[in-house]
């Protein structure tokens, strides 16, 4: 019994640090996100900020996967490549969506940022959304129950756009999900939409409770460039002819695992002239790729979210804050 105590006392300290780190990495870039920042450089500074707060050491702490800044009708899955030089503008609707792990234990957590007003019932019932999944998660709790719950407070919601109402609808194919060591998406996908598994959550396991709320069809499709990659979780050994592949997938296992990275972490390490070898891991099915998730242009999506954990005795909300 000592020994599982032990075991659990130190898997609590990783999460509590780490959703620590969350709060103050939120709190540090808040202050530096203002109309006229190129996302790129927003990124690199909440990027430091986070390897420096939580003591990155290789694979044992660091960042759990690229930083999103995904605007207006895109989702999720952007962040910028090198050359990329987005500014955030005052009329922009940007997603930051960021992680920290200490141990491969994974901190999912993201909020929304608008400078118009004109935007907050879009916030709103998408803050409230997020909300009632935490609200609704527990033991046993059913899946496709919690995602119905979402559902209802989301689409409860309208916003007013320059004269025009547009309802705000949840986005069907996009889900919460439970996360493992080193493991983001960890196999059970939590709707945010009514329908889906009537899987239960279990004591023990860690959710990504998150909710994205569209003006558009709220449907999202693969579109732009790419910049997230991650290596497959359950890929055996995969013989590769392309040295360049090789040696790319080194680096990877090295510095990331499974966890997922994007073009700029490999620039950021000193490689140079890999995106042949990127493509031929994509292909080879070793590394998967994620581009970003589209509704349709003209339309504003946002996006709340907090990692939870369901403990023996309760449920504990691991990245809340003063802010959300």
């Amino acid at each position: 019994m000592r020994e599982r105590e032990r075991l659990e006392a130190d898997l609590y300290n990783s999460v509590r640090k780490s959703s620590e780190v969350h709060r103050r990495v939120r709190q540090y870039i808040n202050t530096k996100i203002k109309p006229g920042i190129k996302l790129i450089d927003m990124c690199e500074l909440l990027e430091n900020c986070n390897r420096t707060l939580v003591e990155a050491e290789g694979l044992k702490a660091g960042i759990a996967f690229p930083t999103g800044c995904s605007i207006n009708h895109v989702a999720a899955h952007y962040t910028p490549n090198k050359g990329d030089d987005t500014v955030l503008k005052y009329d922009d609707v940007m997603k930051v969506d960021f992680g920290t792990h200490i141990n491969g234990r994974i901190i999912d957590c993201a909020y929304t940022v608008a400078f118009n007003s004109k935007y907050d019932k879009l916030l709103e019932a998408v803050k409230e959304a997020t909300n009632t999944g935490v609200k609704e998660a527990g033991i046993d709790a059913r899946l496709n129950e919690i995602g119905e719950a979402i559902q209802e407070v989301m689409e409860s919601y309208e916003v007013e756009l320059d004269g025009k109402t547009f309802p705000v609808k949840a986005i069907r194919n996009l889900n919460g999900h439970s996360i493992s060591p080193y493991q983001i998406h960890a196999g059970k996908s939590l709707p945010i939409v009514k329908g889906g598994s009537g899987e239960i959550m279990e004591e023990g396991e860690f959710y990504a409770i998150e909710t994205f709320g569209s003006t558009g069809k709220g449907y999202v499709r693969e579109d732009m460039e790419c910049s997230h990659y991650m290596k497959n979780f359950d890929v055996g050994h995969v013989p590769l002819r392309m040295p360049r592949a090789k040696q790319l997938l080194a680096t990877i296992d090295k510095n990331f695992g499974t966890l997922a990275f994007c073009r700029r972490f490999l620039d950021r390490l000193g490689e140079e002239k890999y995106l042949m070898g990127l493509k031929n891991l994509v292909s080879s099915g070793i590394v998967d790729q994620y581009p970003p998730l589209c509704d349709i242009k003209g339309s504003y999506t946002a996006q709340f979210e907090h990692t939870i954990f369901l403990r023996p005795t309760c449920k504990e909300v691991l990245s809340r804050g003063d802010d959300f």
